[in-house]
């Protein structure tokens, strides 16, 4: 863990993905806390990539026993972009979208907001397959849990 970081934090980096999309995925999440790691993966035979990267962040999320400072890296402008900026409008408009339309993956947002509550999260985006180790990493594994199906 970073020495600038910290005591207690945990960090997380996500990833999650289909091929082809539609099609058959997987996701995988990547837990440190003082040093140690855990990582957790699964899949699911038909869903979207979206899907993928919200379970991911869900499954993390879900995972931690107490209320946690998280810093959640993720390459899904999607979910960072739909946790930090749309999800307000979304709840006010009664879960829907800018055109009326119910919200697609309502069930896995409200899987987040809920398992985030009890949390300070900071959402950091990374760029995919850029050469960041620990979203390499993710992607490695979100892909073994994909065709391990």
């Amino acid at each position: 863990m970073d020495s600038d970081l910290p005591d207690g934090l945990v960090e997380i980096w996500t990833d999650g993905g289909c091929k082809p999309n539609p099609g058959p995925g997987g996701w995988s999440a990547i837990l440190r806390f003082k040093g140690s790691e855990r990582e957790l993966m699964g899949g699911e035979r038909e869903t979207t990539n979206n899907r993928m990267e919200l379970t991911a962040a869900a499954a993390a999320l879900d995972s931690l026993k107490r209320p946690c400072h998280v810093v959640l890296h993720t390459d899904s402008e999607y979910l960072r972009n739909g946790i930090t900026r749309w999800h307000a409008g979304w709840v006010r408009k009664g879960w829907k979208n800018a055109k009326g339309d119910p919200v697609a993956n309502m069930d896995l947002w409200r899987r987040i907001l809920d398992a985030a509550k009890p949390h300070e999260i900071e959402w950091r985006w990374v760029r995919g397959h850029a050469g960041d180790v620990m979203n390499e990493r993710a992607d490695v594994l979100a892909t073994r849990a994909r065709e391990a199906l």
